[in-house]
């Protein structure tokens, strides 16, 4: 009887997270050091269907990295129930704005489709940024592109809106 030793090698939970990091385009250019410390202070979680993250109103304490499925971003409006302002995927940021400026979330999160989340809560995301000013700086420009694509979005969504009179 012929016994093989097969060694399997997998990775830390790091390092998977890392990977997972790399592929998320938020965080494009950062060096393998920086998603490490960004890996590190990541925790996972799973939400089903219909599921609620966050309601408009809650303290903006987390920032969400969708690894897989979708979430719907909404707000209910008086007489009219949900309107939904997007619908993100894999890669996708959401749950930043209440991060950068201490307010309470602005809209509510759904789980449009079974998902799993990337979490990092703002305690850690501050002292990440405190310790680390270089990864500080790279991570706030990457806020600053985003949310200024957001707000192109938002331009073109209203300006159609204006134009075809459903404003």
């Amino acid at each position: 009887m012929c016994i093989r030793d097969s060694t399997v090698t997998v990775p830390s939970p790091t390092a998977l997270r890392e990977e997972q990091l790399a592929r998320v385009p938020f965080f494009d250019g950062l060096t393998g050091e920086a998603l490490q410390l960004i890996a590190e202070v990541t925790r996972e979680e799973s939400h089903g269907l219909g599921t609620r993250i966050f309601k408009y109103g809650d303290p903006g304490d987390r920032l969400y990295i969708i690894l897989e499925g979708k979430v719907r971003i909404s707000r209910d409006v008086a007489g009219m129930g949900e309107e939904a302002l997007a619908v993100l995927g894999p890669g996708e940021i959401f749950g930043e704005m209440a991060l950068l400026d201490e307010s309470t979330r602005s809209a509510d999160a759904l789980a449009h489709e079974r998902c799993r989340l990337l979490v990092i809560s703002k305690d850690d995301f501050d002292d990440l940024l405190f310790l680390h000013k270089d990864l500080a700086y790279e991570v706030l420009w990457s806020s600053v592109r985003m949310l200024t694509s957001r707000l192109r979005e938002t331009n073109d969504k209203l300006t159609f809106l204006s134009t075809t009179g459903k404003f």
